[in-house]
């Protein structure tokens, strides 16, 4: 779907091609986490305006870019009130968010124990991230939580990925701090837009 056309496709992809001829990582993620919250502060990248219709029952993933050179895919997920994620993982891929609109709840969480088919985790910070904040997850520290704390409006949150993800894990909780394991398709909801 890397046709989509929006206002400031041309600053993402510019921003993702810089970033991209790092060979660490780390400054990788640095570049893409620091121009996406400029991108967003200035308001100079307009999305698609399917990515501001929550759907219901679930958040939606709207892949709006993805380069054929890195292989980095760009997906806009929708956050209608209350709706957020299990535990879950990036597949060992890395991964910048930022907020771009309203408030989004991230907690952070470490695998300490990790069986075939449970697992035990450390919970980290939370964090109210607003519109303009950016992070993001290196592994093998890829765990985390989303939610939108709001009970009356959506949110949107913008993610750079190394590249395809159409799975993940997720962590359901039992007793006694043990996750059990299971795996989760992630469709793409479908964009009506160009």
């Amino acid at each position: 779907m890397n046709d989509m056309t929006f206002t400031g496709k041309e600053l993402l992809v510019e921003l993702i091609e810089t970033a991209c001829r790092q060979t660490d990582p780390n400054d990788t993620v640095q570049i893409l986490r620091d121009g996406l919250a400029r991108l967003i502060a200035e308001k100079s990248v307009y999305l698609p305006e399917c990515v501001f219709e929550p759907v219901e029952g679930h958040y939606a993933r709207r892949e709006i870019y993805r380069c054929d050179k890195t292989g980095v895919t760009v997906v806009a997920m929708t956050w209608g009130p209350d709706q957020g994620t299990p535990i879950h993982d990036h597949c060992g891929l890395w991964c910048v968010e930022g907020v771009w609109q309203g408030k989004i709840e991230i907690t952070n969480y470490e695998l300490v124990d990790d069986g075939p088919e449970r697992c035990r985790f450390i919970r980290h910070e939370t964090i109210l991230a607003d519109a303009g904040s950016s992070g993001s997850l290196i592994p093998p520290h890829e765990y985390h939580t989303i939610h939108n704390p709001n009970p009356q409006q959506a949110a949107i949150s913008l993610h750079i990925y190394q590249g395809t993800m159409g799975d993940c894990s997720i962590y359901e909780p039992e007793a006694d701090g043990w996750y059990a394991k299971g795996r989760k398709m992630l469709c793409l909801d479908p964009v009506d837009c160009k």
